[in-house]
């Protein structure tokens, strides 16, 4: 049963007037339609343009930090095609073909759009030198010899040590000392790792020891230099000696 309110008429929107309503639904459907694939056409021609085009694309090389090496070196150890998209460098696979250059201690790999790769380069810092038939051989503090030059360079000492373990030992040691004493330092012999001794630019002679205890041993014995005497023992620096 329809039941209805006295005096209340329902009102019936005439035909012709749905149409419009119908045409504004369409339009706004059709113009969603059209942002999206608007859209996906931009975002598809942005990844084209970036992962597939050389627009982005490596054509700059930029290389900092270098002293001994060339630019031109590192470009050649870097081998990054001219044009490569930047998104699709492996950076980690180009530090590694650079870090293959014997004087490169470390590089970071970065890239800067629209268009270079920057390569910051840090070379290897020599603490000692051993002098072989070859030339002088360089070392940096973790013992690693990098470079071979025909004579030692001045204000490098003299490395003298046998095997590997040992050469580490002494390297460690000269890199840890304070810049006061390594500078008076002229050479080094480590028969084994735990028997480094330094000679002086004065002929004065320092047991040291092991690697271990590198702060404390230079303190000790930086006051025994101030005393008379032609060798130092600070091995054992609670119980520092001089003969």
């Amino acid at each position: 049963m329809t039941s209805t309110v006295p005096g209340r008429r329902t009102r019936r929107r005439p035909r012709g007037a749905q149409r419009p309503a119908r045409r504004r639904t369409a339009r706004r459907y059709l113009v969603r339609r059209w942002t999206v694939l608007g859209s996906l056409l931009a975002v598809t021609g942005l990844v084209v343009l970036v992962f597939f085009t050389p627009v982005l694309g490596a054509n700059t090389v930029e290389v900092t930090g270098i002293k001994d090496l060339t630019a031109d070196e590192v470009r050649a150890a870097a081998a990054i095609e001219p044009g490569t998209p930047l998104a699709t460098l492996d950076t980690d696979e180009i530090a590694a073909r650079i870090r293959q250059l014997p004087r490169v201690g470390s590089v970071d790999v970065s890239r800067s759009f629209p268009a270079t790769v920057e390569l910051a380069v840090t070379e290897r810092t020599p603490v000692a030198v051993a002098v072989r038939d070859d030339g002088a051989h360089l070392l940096d503090a973790a013992g690693v010899d990098y470079g071979t030059i025909k004579a030692a360079p001045p204000g490098l000492p003299v490395l003298d040590a046998s095997g590997d373990n040992a050469t580490r030992a002494a390297t460690a040691v000269l890199a840890g000392i304070p810049p006061q004493l390594a500078k008076v330092v002229v050479s080094v012999t480590a028969r084994t790792p735990t028997d480094i001794r330094l000679g002086l630019a004065d002929q004065r002679v320092v047991k040291w020891g092991d690697a271990k205890n590198v702060t404390r041993k230079a303190a000790v014995l930086g006051a025994l230099l101030t005393q008379e005497g032609k060798t130092f023992d600070v091995a054992a620096p609670d119980f520092p000696t001089i003969s």
